[in-house]
């Protein structure tokens, strides 16, 4: 290569040309040979390096190669080689020009530092995807962990390269940082708060990947999908994605369904509104009436058997239904829905069941259901919880209740 530089040389020479001309066109003429090598070595080498891993990765039984492949480590890997060559041949190249070999040697050493830190980047997202194959990790912020590796890289990275274009030590640069400590703090604020939500979300086991979260504040409501250094995703049941600041996890508060997801069922809890001017006393008729319906018949057996000895002995004057004690069409009502939700296929009976009466309003009396179904899944609840409803709306009569509704015409 020497030699051929000094060919050059000596025929700009015998051309007539001067000295310095001479010189310039053989530095020309030295960066386009060490261009066209450059090109010619990197791509022998991809061609013939990535084709053996991509051949070796396609067979193997493992994954890992793959997403090595993937993550184009083994493209960034074959640049390895024509970069080290072309290092070892700037100074013979350009051995009669000092000046340009210097900045020359600058630009390929800064090339190989930014090249090592594309290599470990391509590792990393190599690891992240194979961890994110692995059960075990599926639902762990690891993209969070990725992320935080590469800002230090980077900053590594930005301190050599700044050592080798200043010609300054590298102490000199990490001195300088820590005067400007404080405005670095300032800059990188929401960096240093994602990092450390981070930690305390994957620590405290908060939030995982997959989990049903609601922040109402944000209009989030759905899955978490991704959760980084900065942000935390989350797909909405509408499919509309909203990004929720990492830290916002550990300083407000939201709710996490996982907790009900990994119960045994997904709580059913509606009121109907009963028309208050219609809960009444039961007559004799009525409650004979009512015997008819298999489900309440031994609980209104048991239940007047009671009722009749009790005022027997008390000698209650019954020529007044009220004296006493007496059935009501609401009670019995009440105790129908807990026996029809305690014999109902879709309800988990060894969860809370109950029907309990709420304070009256202008709205009627409230009579909420409180129970869990055991299927979890939000389409299959939905229709398990208006299969439940559509029947004692439609059994309220036979009590007869009846369902409060606003009647508009009437209020005016």
């Amino acid at each position: 290569m020497k030699d051929l530089t000094r060919y050059f040389y000596n025929l700009f020479i015998s051309k007539g040309l001067s000295e310095n001309t001479a010189e310039y066109l053989n530095l020309f003429i030295g960066i386009a040979i060490l261009i066209v090598i450059l090109f010619i070595l990197d791509f022998l080498t991809k061609k013939v390096f990535v084709s053996i891993f991509k051949s070796y990765a396609s067979r193997s039984k493992n994954t890992f190669d793959d997403y090595l492949v993937k993550n184009k480590t083994f493209d960034y890997l074959a640049h390895i080689i024509p970069l080290s060559i072309i290092v070892w041949v700037v100074p013979i190249l350009f051995i009669a020009f000092p000046t340009a070999e210097k900045y020359l040697e600058i630009l390929f050493n800064s090339m190989a530092i930014i090249l090592t830190i594309w290599i470990v980047r391509s590792i990393l997202r190599t690891f992240r995807d194979f961890l994110k194959s692995l059960d075990s990790f599926k639902d762990k912020p690891i993209d969070s962990y990725v992320q935080v590796f590469m800002i230090f890289v980077w900053f590594i990275g930005a301190i050599l390269i700044f050592s080798l274009l200043t010609g300054k030590s590298i102490w000199t640069f990490l001195t300088a940082l820590g005067a400007m400590s404080a405005v670095i703090l300032l800059i990188f604020k929401d960096t240093i708060l994602g990092f450390v939500a981070s930690i305390q979300v994957a620590v405290n086991d908060t939030v995982r990947i997959g989990d049903w979260i609601s922040m109402e504040k944000y209009g989030a409501d759905g899955d978490v999908v991704e959760i980084n250094l900065s942000s935390v995703k989350v797909q909405n049941f509408d499919k509309t994605i909203t990004t929720i600041p990492t830290y916002y996890l550990t300083s407000q508060s939201f709710k996490n369904w996982r907790g009900m997801m990994n119960s045994g069922g997904r709580r059913i809890k509606r009121a109907l509104l009963i028309k208050t001017s219609s809960i009444k006393f039961l007559s004799e008729e009525d409650i004979d009436q009512l015997k008819k319906v298999e489900l309440i018949k031994g609980y209104l057996d048991g239940v007047q058997k009671s009722i009749d000895t009790h005022n027997l002995e008390q000698n209650v004057d019954k020529s007044i239904l009220m004296n006493g004690r007496n059935l009501t069409n609401m009670g019995v009502f009440r105790n129908y829905v807990e026996l029809y939700l305690e014999n109902h296929p879709s309800i988990n009976k060894d969860m809370t069941i109950m029907s309990r009466q709420l304070p009256p309003s202008a709205q009627g009396t409230p009579l909420e259901i409180y129970a869990f179904s055991n299927n979890k899944v939000w389409k299959n609840y939905e229709h398990i919880m208006a299969d439940i409803f559509d029947h004692l709306l439609s059994a309220i009569p036979y009590f007869n209740l009846e369902v409060f509704e606003l009647n508009y015409a009437t209020e005016q």
